[in-house]
C-alpha cells in the first residue's frame, strides 16, 4: 500500500492482500448512454386534449370528482388517445384512478388528486406486494396490461395523510406471512386474495405489466406504501417527480422486473430508500422469472434512510443497473445491496460512479444475509461490481460492510478514485468476499490500495 492506515477486517477465514488493479469502465458508461437512448417514449396523439373541469369536475376538495375523471380517461382512450387535463384545484377522488392506453393524465400546476382515506373504496386488483404477486387494493393511481401512457405536469398526487392504510403497518404480519406462504408453496395467485379485511397496503402510484411509460415533473405525497412502483414494465421514463412522503416504506421509486428503464432529474424526501431495483421474491419471483435489467438512475436529489439499494426482493435476477451523478443526504447507508438464502439469482454488473455523498452511518453495505423466513438454499451471487469517483462528506460506522454465506462469496467488487473526508472508524467488514479491490481510496488524509478477499 502507498500508505497504510488503520483497518478492521472482520473475517471467517484468512485474508489475503495482493496489489490493486484497476477497471476500464468507458464502454460500460457508453453502454448506459445507449440505454437511455434506446428507450421507447409513449406515442400519445397530441391533437385532443379534455378539461375534467369542462365536462363537470368540482375540485373543490369535498365533491367525487372521480368518476368525471376515470370517464375523461376512459373515452380518451377509446378515441384513439390524447391529453386529460386535470386544472387547479382540489380534486377528491374516492377510489383509485385507473390509467388507459394512449392516455397523458397531466396534472397543472396548483392540482391535486386528494385520494379517499377509506380501504373500502379500493377495490381488488391484480398486483405485487413486497416482491410476490396476489390480488390485493388497488394503487391510488393504477394501470395494468396498458401500453403510451403518462402522468405529467407539476400537480401533485396525495395519498392523504388521515388514510386508514397508514394504521396498516402494525397490522399486516398475519397477511404478510399469509401471502409469502402462498408465494413458496405456489398458490395460484387469483387465489391469494387480499384487499377489504386485510392489511396489506397499496402504492401511491404502480404501473403493472406496462409498456411506453412516462411519469413526469408531478408530486407524490403520503403513500401508504412504495411510492411509484414499476413492476413487470418496460420502456419507462421517471423524469423530474418529486417524492416528499415520510411513512414506513415509502421507496421513492421501485424498479421491479422491468427493463430499460431511466430515473432522472428526480428529488427524493422519502421515509425508506430513494431508488431501488428489485425483481420478485423466492419461489414466487423465480415463477415470474423477469429480471431488471438496464436500468439507469441519474441526476437525482436523493434523501432517504437508504439512498440506491438492490433487492432484497430480486429472484428473478438484476444486471446491467448504472447509477450516475446523483447526489446523497443524509442517512443510514448510502448503498445497501442485499439478498439471502431464500431468494437465489444473480445479481452483476452493477456500475456505481460521480456520487456526491453526504452523512452517512455506513458508505457500502452488502447486507447478503437479509433476514429471511424459509431457511432455503438458493444463494445469491453478486459479482463485478464497480464503484468510482466518488466523494464522500463523512461516514459514522463502517466503509464497507459485507456479508455473503459461506461456499457463495461476493466477487468481484472494484472501489477506485473515492474519496471520504471524515471517517470515525475507517471499518472494512469482509465475511466470505472474494476480489476486493481498493485503488485510490482516499480517507481523509490516508491511500487504501489493495486487492483482498476472505474465504
Amino acid at each position: 500500500m502507498k500508505k497504510t492506515i488503520a483497518v478492521l477486517i472482520s473475517v471467517l477465514m484468512m485474508l489475503s492482500v495482493l496489489p490493486a488493479a484497476s477497471v476500464d469502465t468507458q464502454a460500460d458508461w457508453n453502454m448506459a448512454s445507449q440505454i437511455v437512448q434506446d428507450i421507447e417514449r409513449p406515442q400519445i396523439p397530441t391533437d385532443y386534449s379534455v378539461n375534467i373541469k369542462d365536462m363537470g369536475a368540482k375540485g373543490d376538495g369535498v365533491s367525487d370528482d372521480l368518476p368525471v375523471l376515470q370517464q375523461a380517461i376512459d373515452e380518451t382512450s377509446e378515441r384513439g388517445g390524447g391529453r386529460v387535463i386535470v386544472p387547479e384545484g382540489t380534486y377528491y377522488l374516492a377510489g383509485p384512478v385507473n390509467l388507459k392506453s394512449y392516455v397523458d393524465l397531466h396534472l397543472e400546476e396548483g392540482s391535486r388528486l386528494l385520494f379517499s382515506p377509506n380501504p373500502e373504496d379500493y377495490p381488488t386488483v391484480h398486483s405485487r406486494w413486497e416482491g410476490t404477486e396476489l390480488m390485493n387494493y388497488s394503487a391510488f393511481v393504477y394501470a395494468y396490461e396498458q401500453h403510451d401512457i403518462a402522468i405529467t405536469g407539476t400537480g401533485t398526487i396525495d395519498g392523504n395523510a388521515d388514510s386508514e392504510f397508514h394504521s396498516f403497518t402494525k397490522l399486516q404480519k398475519p397477511d404478510q406471512n399469509q401471502l409469502r406462504d402462498y408465494g413458496f408453496n405456489g398458490v395460484p395467485v387469483e387465489e391469494r386474495v387480499f384487499g377489504q379485511g386485510h392489511y396489506l397496503r397499496p402504492s401511491a402510484v404502480q404501473i403493472n405489466y406496462c409498456q411506453r411509460v412516462l411519469l413526469q415533473d408531478y408530486t407524490v405525497t403520503n403513500s401508504p406504501f412504495w411510492v411509484n412502483h414499476l413492476n413487470c414494465s418496460d420502456h419507462v421514463q421517471v423524469d423530474g417527480i418529486n417524492v416528499d412522503s415520510m411513512f414506513a416504506n415509502n421507496d421513492g421509486v421501485d424498479v421491479e422486473s422491468s427493463t430499460y428503464v431511466v430515473v432522472e432529474n428526480c428529488t427524493f424526501h422519502t421515509g425508506d430508500d430513494s431508488v431501488v431495483v428489485k425483481s420478485g421474491r423466492d419461489y414466487d419471483g423465480r415463477r415470474v422469472g423477469r429480471p431488471s435489467k438496464y436500468v439507469v438512475v441519474r441526476n437525482n436529489d436523493m434523501g432517504g434512510e437508504d439512498g440506491i439499494a438492490l433487492g432484497s426482493e430480486m429472484s428473478g435476477g438484476i444486471e446491467w443497473v448504472f447509477f450516475e451523478n446523483n447526489i446523497m443526504r443524509d442517512g443510514v447507508s448510502a448503498v445497501r445491496f442485499k439478498a439471502n438464502l431464500d431468494r437465489g439469482a444473480t445479481c452483476k454488473h452493477i456500475r456505481v460512479r460521480n456520487m456526491d455523498i453526504a452523512n452517512f452511518e455506513n458508505f457500502i453495505w452488502f447486507q447478503l444475509n437479509y433476514p429471511g423466513e424459509l431457511g432455503g438454499n438458493f444463494p445469491t451471487i453478486y459479482s463485478d461490481l464497480v464503484f468510482e469517483d466518488i466523494t464522500v462528506e463523512s461516514i459514522s460506522g463502517n466503509l464497507f460492510d459485507a456479508h455473503a454465506p459461506k461456499g457463495y462469496p461476493l466477487q468481484g467488487v472494484t472501489l477506485q478514485n473515492v474519496t471520504i473526508k471524515d471517517a470515525a472508524n475507517n471499518n472494512l467488514t469482509l465475511e466470505n468476499v472474494k476480489d476486493l479491490v481498493l485503488d485510490n481510496v482516499v480517507v481523509g488524509d490516508q491511500v487504501m490500495n489493495g486487492h483482498l478477499s476472505s474465504i
